[in-house]
């Protein structure tokens, strides 16, 4: 009860001006953002779901993917690894969204995948669907920029730092709390932090005051990689900025092509 407050508190204080988030004219932290024809019009996007059900892959679509579709993307649905397989399909994408945490991933299917991005084609995901996929395949690990390893005391509340404001995916995004999981992940140094995180020593004392990366961008080859850490379960993205940010993080990995 008390969470759903904490909820309905925050809802409540966007809508009432202290932040604001609408498509497509886009209206947070005062500052506006007029969209006249989307960069997602007319492209091709696999929307790949499944793996471990707790992180909600086959809900996702229902938050993701008539918002893709009312943006005039075109958007293939598969529930099967052995996409990365087929070539014609692969060579004729723009942007791969994927949410399977877990699970295995062949060498084959990898080859597949990590070749299209390589080429152009934009890979974006969050939480778990792309930061805890495949856990052998360290290529694959290398592509996205990081791995999950822990998440300490489960479900907890923590706060969200946006690091860069100037950016088109964090502009006019002030930090912000939640309650879901806190990812502690291992990552590469080479990506373009956007959001951290800061643990407190309540649950694992060694990793006190310890920050890591939430949202950050990278390239592959002449691919672009987005990630967010946040969205552990739907419910995340009701919270505004966890929304917007992935919804912006989706528009800029795709355009290299």
């Amino acid at each position: 009860m008390k969470n759903n407050s904490r909820r309905e508190f925050l809802r409540s204080s966007i809508f009432a001006g202290a932040t604001t988030v609408m498509f497509p004219n886009v209206v947070i932290g005062n500052i506006t953002s007029k969209i006249n024809e989307s960069p997602l019009k007319d492209r091709k996007i696999l929307f790949v779901w499944g793996g471990w059900e707790g992180h909600e892959p086959k809900q996702s679509i229902d938050v993701f993917v008539p918002w893709l579709k009312s943006e005039g993307a075109n958007v293939i649905i598969s529930d099967s690894l052995d996409s990365y397989l087929d070539k014609d399909l692969m060579n004729s994408l723009d942007l791969i969204i994927q949410t399977w945490t877990m699970g295995k991933l062949t060498p084959e299917q990898e080859k597949g995948l990590l070749y299209t991005v390589i080429n152009g084609c934009g890979f974006t995901g969050w939480h778990g669907g792309i930061g805890d996929s495949f856990r052998e395949n360290t290529e694959y690990q290398f592509m996205v920029g990081g791995q999950w390893v822990a998440h300490p005391g489960g479900v907890i509340d923590y706060r969200v730092n946006i690091t860069d404001h100037n950016d088109e995916v964090t502009k006019g995004i002030y930090d912000f709390n939640i309650h879901s999981e806190q990812y502690y992940l291992h990552v590469d140094p080479n990506i373009k932090v956007l959001a951290t995180t800061t643990f407190t020593g309540d649950y694992t004392p060694w990793i006190n005051g310890s920050k890591v990366p939430v949202v950050w961008k990278k390239e592959y080859g002449k691919g672009r990689i987005f990630y967010s850490s946040l969205g552990h379960t739907m419910q995340d993205f009701k919270i505004p900025e966890v929304l917007e940010i992935q919804k912006r993080g989706i528009k800029w990995a795709l355009k290299n092509k």
